[in-house]
This record gives C-alpha cells, structure tokens and sequence, in this order.
C-alpha cells in the first residue's frame, strides 16, 4: 500500500484467512480491513478529492495491544499524520480493535476542532475502552501544545467526546462489517461533522444483509482488479 493511504507505507499478506472470513461471514481479520480500507482510498477518497478532508490511521498500530504495551510509538504515528494536517481540518479515521480478534469500532477525531466522534455498533460507552480514550485525549492535547493553540486552563481537558447513535450488530460477528461501513457512508456523506443522530440518508436501526453483501463484493472486485485471485 503507497503512503499515502496509512502515512507510512505497509505491505499486507492476502491469505486464504482473508477469504474465508469474506465468504463464510465471520469476524474480519486486519487483512480485509486493510485492503477495504485501500478501496475506500482509491475509489472515494482519492477519485473524488476527499483527502484534503479525511485520513486514515493504521489499524495495525492503533489497536488495543500496541496502545498498551506502546503509547509512545502509536503517540508518535497519529501525531505526525495530524502534524501533516496542521493548518486545515480534517478528520481522522481510527479504526479500534480490542485485540485478539476482538471487537471493532470507530473513532473519528477532528484534532482541530478537539472533536472525537464514536461508533460503535455494540452501542457501548466509551468509558468501556478506557485505555484508547485516554491515549486519545493525551495526543490531542500533545498537538495542541505543538501547534501552540492557546486554550483557557480551565478548558485544557475539555475534548469533546460525541457517542453517535450509529446502527447496531445484532449478532457477535458483525463489528468488523459496520465498522467499515461507518468509514464508507461518512465518505460519501461528505461531513466532518458526525450528526450525534447519524446522517439521516444512512440512519437504520441495523443493516440489512444486502447492505453487508454489498460491502463484501466490493472487496472482491477490488481484490480481482488487484489480480490477488
């Protein structure tokens, strides 16, 4: 994968796994979401001039894991992508994974504007992910100090955390799916500002199969254009 998609160039193994999980519906390993995530680069973000509004950050350095047995390092990474960014908003994909094949979710941060946006299809507090909230905040604050944005002391912790009432998985495998599809209609919604609603065009209570298999075909074809079958 170039640069540009995660800031940092990465090369992704395909494995008979990544199908399977595709396929069989099962929960999604970092393969198919790297590679959707490439899709989504290729096909939304760069065709239609989206990157001067959003990035994606690496779901292989921002998981659960390397949070806690590496802050300094995924400090590090997001720093220098909202570094790159500094004298325009834009928001920031970070796709979450509670590590080991765990759940999957979304957060969505505006480092200007100090907004951080939450999805999670499990419908779970943010609170429940203490260690990423925390990390989160401490980066924003370290780029705030960076740019040398003055802010009142009394408001120095005030990052807005918005939960967003996104569709809910009604099963134990689906996470990964929504996930992806958050990123996906965020895109072609155009917005940097999530509605605390969710965007009335997308707004159900959950997604229907034909909404998910739409999602798994498109990472076919995009695997069949990148000859990886």
């Amino acid at each position: 994968m170039e640069e540009d998609v995660f800031g940092i160039e990465h090369h992704e193994t395909i494995g008979m796994e990544d199908f399977e999980q595709i396929f069989g519906h099962t929960q999604l390993g970092l393969g198919v979401i790297d590679t959707y995530i490439r899709f989504l680069y290729e096909k939304l973000m760069h065709l239609s001039g989206l990157r001067q509004r959003f990035a994606f950050l690496a779901p292989f350095i921002t998981n659960l894991g390397l949070i806690i047995s590496k802050p300094d390092e995924v400090m590090a990474y997001v720093l220098n992508r909202f570094m790159a960014s500094i004298n325009s908003e834009k928001l920031f994909f970070l796709p979450f994974n509670t590590g080991n094949g765990g759940h999957w979710l979304l957060v969505a941060i505006n480092p200007i504007s100090e907004v951080v946006y939450f999805l999670d299809s499990l419908h779970n507090p943010v609170s429940t992910y203490e260690a990423m909230k925390k990390l989160v905040d401490t980066i924003i604050q370290v780029f705030r100090a960076q740019r040398g944005s003055q802010v009142p002391k009394s408001k120095a912790n005030n990052i807005t955390w918005i939960q967003v009432e996104c569709p809910g998985q009604r099963n134990e495998v689906d996470c990964g799916f929504y996930m992806l599809q958050f990123m996906k209609e965020i895109l072609l919604s155009n917005q940097i500002e999530i509605p605390s609603k969710y965007f009335d065009e997308f707004k159900c209570a959950t997604y229907s199969k034909s909404k998910l298999d739409e999602l798994k075909e498109e990472w076919c074809q995009f695997m069949i254009e990148l000859k990886v079958v």
